[in-house]
């Protein structure tokens, strides 16, 4: 097999630049401070929050896709939390970038702790719709994605925006459906911080996307796919 050395995708960045860019690898000192904030995290899950996670099991080899409902800030946290080893090194949660990128602070502590990537609200570009699913291919990551597009104000799960096709749809990436319990009862969007409180994790079964198409359609079918997905962990929910 020919060896090929290629320069890290972010190479030649200046530092500000380089803590928004889609294009960020993970250093030596990004590898240490992740693991030691996602230890932090299950930490506190576990402490103030009981965490239960059932479909451990579901996880497959990167690359893939976790996606879930979103009704807390803690729903990253948990996502995140429950990856292990190398899986979770290569994890990224896409975070907006109008609310944690919005200062040099926070955008480090976006970067380097939780290891997030800055997607701008209303105002993404296809080109760099095409460099996230162009990484996730071809450097096995994982995305933490809500395709929600927002925490929810009721607890109640909305509809998926079709945003998470232009990233799988007619790719052999898998998506894993998640379902969070007991997020928003302890944390609200409307709280400041968070309160202790019993969390409840399911993870589903992979969904393949490799079937849908392109374009508008295809990644319309895919949100589809994925939120029925999610919905089916629900708790009461009829099996379909």
């Amino acid at each position: 097999m020919e060896f090929k050395l290629r320069p890290a995708r972010d190479h030649g960045l200046d530092p500000a630049d380089r803590l928004r860019s889609l294009s960020r690898e993970r250093g030596l000192g990004s590898v240490v401070l992740g693991s030691a904030w996602r230890a932090a995290v299950r930490a506190y899950l576990a402490a103030f929050h009981r965490l239960e996670v059932t479909g451990r099991e579901n996880l497959p080899p990167a690359p893939f896709v976790l996606v879930g409902n979103h009704a807390s800030h803690l729903d990253a946290l948990t996502l995140s939390a429950v990856l292990r080893g190398d899986t979770a090194r290569r994890a990224h949660a896409l975070a907006a970038g109008d609310t944690f990128f919005t200062s040099t602070l926070s955008s480090a502590f976006a970067a380097y702790a939780v290891n997030a990537l800055p997607v701008w609200r209303k105002r993404t570009r296809a080109s760099e719709i095409a460099t996230l699913r162009e990484r996730l291919v071809e450097d096995r990551l994982v995305y933490i994605l809500f395709p929600e597009g927002t925490r929810c104000r009721d607890g109640v799960m909305a509809g998926f925006q079709p945003g998470i096709g232009a990233l799988v749809a007619g790719s052999g990436v898998p998506v894993v459906p998640c379902y969070l319990e007991g997020a928003f009862a302890a944390w609200p969007p409307t709280r400041r911080w968070p309160r202790p409180g019993k969390l409840r994790l399911r993870i589903g079964a992979p969904v393949a996307c490799h079937d849908l198409p392109g374009g508008r359609t295809g990644w319309e079918a895919t949100a589809a796919r994925c939120e029925a997905a999610v919905r089916a962990l629900i708790p009461g929910q009829p099996s379909a």
